[in-house]
């Protein structure tokens, strides 16, 4: 396996992974500031209260964009195992 071979997979499975946990990062983080927000305006200072929105966030986030993640991550398997016999020299 050359130099730009395994380049060209590790670039293809970071770039996946981005795609893969960009909603789920910026949902959070977009219920984080709300909370954040909200919390400094009435000056409550509950932990909890930041961490439970986050999740169900989270939950959501997964439920709405689950078939298109699972879409890429297919995606990227099918091509990853239909190009495995490229991968793979005899010496």
């Amino acid at each position: 396996m050359s130099q730009d071979l395994v380049m060209y997979l590790a670039k293809e499975a970071l770039y996946a992974t981005l795609l893969l946990s960009a909603p789920i990062l910026g949902g959070s983080l977009l219920v984080g500031l709300l909370v954040s927000i909200f919390q400094a305006t009435t000056q409550i200072q509950e932990q909890t209260l930041a961490f439970v929105p986050k999740i169900i966030a989270v939950m959501v986030v997964i439920a709405i964009f689950g078939p298109w993640m699972m879409g890429v991550l297919n995606t990227f398997t099918q091509n990853l195992l239909a190009n495995l016999h490229t991968f793979i020299t005899v010496r």
